[in-house]
Order: structure tokens, then C-alpha cells, then sequence
């Protein structure tokens, strides 16, 4: 039985292949390879939340252009020179930014979720390897949540409220980024771990291949020890045998 569980050892390399090895070493490797699994797919869906909010990100950036530009036509636009008509012409590119903005957050999605619109709130990551972990949100940008949905030049104006839009979005990035740096610095963090974890299961179940080859080659010789006495007891006796006939 030592031979064949020496045997087993080197074959599988492992210490510890079933129960009657050792059945609370292999409880614990069990428990520590969940971890493992755990902390993989906990890296995995840092990742993807982190790839969610850096799409929103980048369409934040084509929004906040998007304002700039608004903010310009609209200082164009408060020159006293200019005619009624000629301030229609300003709206009528500025009714078209808006239609552009209104396109991102309507359109802006990852993996069919709208992320700009304003439902993409708590969501949650499941960056642990028992699934818990921070959640993350983006806050909305449509026309009525950056306050410009009835901005028009055509009439009285304040700009200050295109000012104002642009620090929304702003600081939407800012949180967006901490967010993101958040969500980095779990995947480091797990990573870190899954390597200790691996290691300590490795150190606990895997087999010490070279003491159990020397374990087999001194089993051997003890077999082949016993083997040769074997023989020189038959030879013995059948030595004496002959001398009685």
C-alpha cells in the first residue's frame, strides 16, 4: 500500500489525492481553490465594470466638446450687432449640438445597459471572491439633467447655465475616474492574492516529488532486501536438504 500511495503521489504530483490522505488538508485546499476561482472572476468583473465606465467617460468627453462649443455660439451670440436672424442661424446649430448630446446619452451603451441616461445608478461589481464589492454609477447627462434642454439664443440667455452644464459633466468624469482608480486597484489587489493563494494551496496539497521518489527507491530497496533473503533461505534450506538424503 505505501508502494502504490508513493506511486499515486508522483503520478498525480500531488500530496493529497483523495480524502484517506489527508481529510482535513483536503478540506482546507478545497475551501482555498474556491478562493482562487473566486478571486479570477472577481478580476474579471472589475474589468468589465471598469471598461462600462470608461466607455461613459469617453462619451462624456464628446459631451463636454460638445458644450464648449455651445458656450462659444452662445458668447457669438450676445454681440448686440447681430440680427434677430442672424441669432436663428446660432440656434439652429445649437439645436443641433443638443440633438448631438441627446444622442449620446440616449445611445451611449455597454453590453445593453444605457449608461448615460441616468439608470446606470448602484450598480454592483462583484469584485470579492464572494461576490460582494462596491458598486459604481454614472450620473445622467440628457438635456434636463445638464439644465440646457430649453437653451435658446433667440431670446434672453445666461451662459452661466452652459457654465454650469460643463462642471456637471465635469465633475461626472472626476467621479467616473475615482471610480475607475477604484476599480484598478481591486484588480491589483486580487491578483496579489490569487498568487498567495495559489501558492499556499500548492504548498499544502502538491506532492514533494523528489522525497517521494527517494521514499519509493528506499521502499524498493527494502523490497529487494527482503527478496534476496528470501532466496538465501530457500537455497539454505534446500542445501540442507540434500546433505540429509
Amino acid at each position: 500500500m505505501k508502494i502504490d500511495g508513493t506511486t499515486a503521489r508522483i503520478a498525480s504530483g500531488l500530496r493529497i489525492n483523495s480524502a484517506k490522505d489527508d481529510a482535513a488538508g483536503l478540506a482546507i485546499s478545497q475551501k482555498l481553490t474556491s478562493q482562487e476561482s473566486g478571486l479570477d472572476q472577481g478580476v474579471r468583473n472589475a474589468r468589465q465594470s471598469a471598461d462600462a465606465l470608461n466607455t461613459a467617460e469617453g462619451a462624456l468627453g464628446g459631451i463636454s466638446d460638445s458644450l464648449n462649443r455651445m458656450r462659444e455660439l452662445a458668447v457669438q451670440a450676445s454681440n448686440g450687432i447681430l440680427t434677430s436672424d442672424e441669432r436663428k442661424i446660432i440656434q439652429t446649430e445649437i439645436d443641433q449640438i443638443k440633438e448631438g448630446i441627446t444622442d449620446q446619452a440616449r445611445n451611449t451603451q455597454f453590453n445593453t445597459k444605457q449608461l448615460l441616461d441616468g439608470s446606470f445608478r448602484d450598480i454592483a461589481t462583484g469584485t470579492q471572491p464572494d461576490g460582494s464589492g462596491a458598486t459604481v454609477g454614472v450620473a445622467g447627462s440628457t438635456l434636463a439633467e445638464l439644465g440646457i434642454e430649453n437653451f435658446d439664443v433667440t431670446g434672453s440667455f445666461d451662459i452661466s447655465t452652459l457654465d454650469q452644464a460643463i462642471s456637471r459633466v465635469s465633475e461626472n468624469r472626476g467621479q467616473i475616474g475615482a471610480q475607475t482608480n477604484a476599480l484598478e486597484s481591486t484588480i491589483r489587489s486580487n491578483e496579489i492574492a490569487r498568487v498567495n493563494t495559489t501558492a499556499a494551496n500548492s504548498r499544502l496539497r502538491d506532492a514533494d516529488v523528489a522525497k517521494e521518489f527517494s521514499r519509493l527507491s528506499q521502499q524498493n530497496i527494502n523490497q529487494q532486501y527482503k527478496l534476496s533473503i528470501q532466496k538465501l533461505q530457500q537455497q539454505h534450506e534446500g542445501n540442507s536438504l540434500n546433505l540429509l538424503l
